[in-house]
């Protein structure tokens, strides 16, 4: 197992728990929160893949995405208080997640010829639109429209591993700075409560 390989799993281990603990908080039973933990973990990637006729998408190809959301919801039921002690390491995981979601959408866009500004988009797409669908489906605002800085981080990364791959730097080194970089941008953005202006 590759190193990018094993923060995939662990990414989408972290989001299906973020998304059993939103359906926890809006009193789910079991089954409805085992399909807003599948949303959550891998609905970004399926319509990033079904937009780019990327298809059968990708958990279909794998097994173990299905194994790690499934034994996601008795895990996060039985051991809740102690996950939501660690929200600083779950924080960690989703910000590292979301910088390798962010680049995996891109280079998978830009596999198929499609032009970098549309990468950049559905590199952000992978990476949040799991967690859209999961707050739609709840019933609640989803945490990107709500001026956080999320989704901006990584199309901000998005654009920063661009040009690092432009100036010819390995694959892991631009994907080790972007996510070190979409990382600082998440911790300043709450430490320093950045938020972005509200239409009004």
């Amino acid at each position: 197992m590759n190193f990018i390989y094993a923060i995939d799993l662990i990414g989408t281990f972290v989001f299906a728990i973020s998304g059993v603990l939103t359906a926890t908080k809006q009193k789910f039973d079991v089954f409805g929160a085992a399909v807003i933990a599948f949303v959550t973990a891998v609905g970004g990637g399926t319509l990033r893949d079904m937009l780019i006729g990327s298809t059968p998408v990708g958990w279909m190809l794998d097994i173990n995405y299905l194994l790690i959301i499934g034994l996601t919801v008795p895990i996060t039921f039985f051991f809740r208080k102690h996950i939501q002690k660690l929200r600083k390491t779950m924080f960690m995981f989703d910000a590292i997640g979301i910088g390798l979601f962010t680049i995996l959408g891109l280079e998978k866009t830009l596999a198929f010829g499609l032009h970098p500004a549309v990468a950049v988009i559905m590199g952000t797409v992978s990476a949040c639109f799991g967690g859209v669908v999961r707050d739609v489906l709840c019933n609640v605002v989803p945490l990107i429209f709500r001026g956080t800085v999320y989704a901006t981080a990584c199309w901000m990364g998005a654009i920063l591993y661009l040009l690092l791959r432009e100036m010819a730097l390995e694959y892991e080194v631009a994907m080790i700075i972007t996510i070190i970089f979409i990382i600082i941008i998440r911790i300043l953005a709450v430490r320093r409560k950045w938020r972005l202006p509200e239409m009004r």
